[in-house]
């Protein structure tokens, strides 16, 4: 890994980012200029569903991520998604939670139109979205 924080004082206890994701950023920044992910255009938590639930969507996962926030005009918003929404898969893939849905939204995906599966007041709904490149 690559060290990031050192705490003298605790027998040089030291903080450190993983060499997968310091290669993944050295190579992005050398190649581009820049890291390039996909976006899109929502906050959002992990939320642990009930197992009757999680039976019923027939899910091998028992979270997802709740949306609490839409940008406006943005991938998400052009896709009809909306606050309270459970997101379950992006791109047939199960989302076990926001961290993983970061790991999804990557180069690769720019621009892609990807199906993307909720569930909202119950019922499944799914919908497309094309993911931007994020810009800032």
């Amino acid at each position: 890994g690559v060290n990031t924080a050192t705490i003298l004082g605790a027998q040089g206890l030291c903080f450190a980012i993983a060499s997968n994701t310091a290669l993944f950023v050295a190579t992005e920044i050398l190649r581009h200029g820049q890291v390039r992910r996909s976006y899109l255009g929502i906050g959002g938590q992990t939320f642990a569903m009930p197992r009757r639930i999680v039976r019923a969507l027939g899910r091998t996962t028992e979270s997802g991520a709740r949306i609490f926030s839409v940008e406006t005009d943005g991938p998400a918003a052009k896709a009809g998604l909306r606050n309270g929404d459970l997101l379950l898969t992006l791109d047939g893939i199960e989302v076990t939670g926001v961290d993983h849905l970061h790991r999804l939204l990557n180069a690769n995906t720019i621009g892609l139109k990807v199906p993307i599966t909720i569930l909202r007041n119950g019922k499944l709904v799914t919908t497309e979205a094309t993911l931007a490149p994020r810009t800032r």
